[in-house]
């Protein structure tokens, strides 16, 4: 089991050009997006978050189980859900802004345990920026860890969202130590001002970077870089290209057996590069579709 800890939100994607361009709602939020990516690649997957009773947390809790993902340790609350309105420019790229007052993801609670045979949980975006959730979160995330549970972080910066970037920045850096695999995209890398070895030397085993239509490069605490290109594509959009990224590594370690410290370590440059080049395959095929559609298992060769 796989648990995706963090917000699930509602994405309202432009239809045409322009600032009042016919907005249509769709299911999203990182960590929403990773748990649905790994459910249709077929690992089994559980959501740790809090959705509002609305009809919006009702769609989006319906979109979880059509990916096969349990929905145990979702917890329901009356506050309205999150919104995202997003802006796509001329080559796909998506920017947001937020309407997280007073909604109900914010209000997550850690639960006392996770869910049994539990080997990873991964975590990011906005749930570890907005209080009160993002302490519990972080709670999670450091607990997980303490019990050698394989963590995964995947920042995904939301500049907007974070009203003080430097504190920010030191939080981020607090949580290394309690991190197996770190992925996060040069546009984070370069928010965050740090480098791949500086965050290896804090304790992640593995620092994935991608580069967009450039493809991927992974770093290793053995002093190695491992790339693969990017898979040509016709963009339609790159919502949820970075989720599926994270799903898909996720995946393929747990199919290498690879979710552990020891696992990360003994995996070698082809198997490194194997991987890299299935998330690729993976995110190519969701920025060619509208939204955060991530690929079923059925679209893609073994990881």
């Amino acid at each position: 089991m796989i648990v995706v800890a963090g917000e699930a939100l509602i994405d309202l994607v432009p239809q045409d050009a322009g600032a009042l361009a016919p907005l249509r709602p769709a299911l999203g939020g990182g960590p929403y997006n990773t748990a649905v990516a790994l459910g249709r690649l077929g690992s089994p997957t559980a959501f740790c978050s809090r959705l509002s009773s609305d009809s919006f947390g009702g769609a989006l809790l319906d979109g979880l189980r059509a990916a096969g993902v349990d929905v145990s340790a979702v917890q329901r609350g009356p506050e309205p859900t999150t919104l995202a309105a997003a802006t796509v420019d001329g080559q796909g790229s998506a920017a947001y802004s937020f309407h997280v007052e007073g909604t109900a993801d914010r209000l997550f609670t850690a639960p006392d345990v996770l869910p049994p045979g539990v080997r990873a949980v991964s975590f990011g975006t906005c749930s570890l920026v907005l209080e009160p959730g993002a302490t519990a979160y972080e709670e999670l995330m450091r607990r997980a860890a303490a019990q050698g549970v394989f963590t995964a972080l995947d920042p995904n910066i939301r500049a907007g969202l974070i009203p003080d970037p430097d504190a920010y920045r030191a939080r981020f850096k607090s949580w290394l130590p309690s991190v197996a695999l770190l992925k996060l995209s040069a546009e984070d890398a370069g928010w965050l001002g740090g480098t791949p070895r500086e965050w290896l030397a804090s304790g992640p085993g593995a620092v994935v970077v991608t580069h967009g239509g450039d493809g991927l490069t992974a770093f290793t605490r053995d002093g190695a870089e491992h790339s693969v290109a990017g898979v040509p594509v016709d963009v339609v959009d790159t919502i949820g290209a970075g989720d599926t990224v994270n799903a898909a590594l996720l995946h393929g370690l747990a199919a290498r057996d690879a979710l552990s410290p020891a696992g990360l370590e003994a995996l070698d440059a082809d198997g490194w590069r194997e991987l890299l080049h299935f998330a690729a395959r993976a995110a190519a095929i969701t920025c060619s579709r509208a939204g955060a559609e991530p690929p079923y298992a059925a679209e893609l060769a073994a990881p």
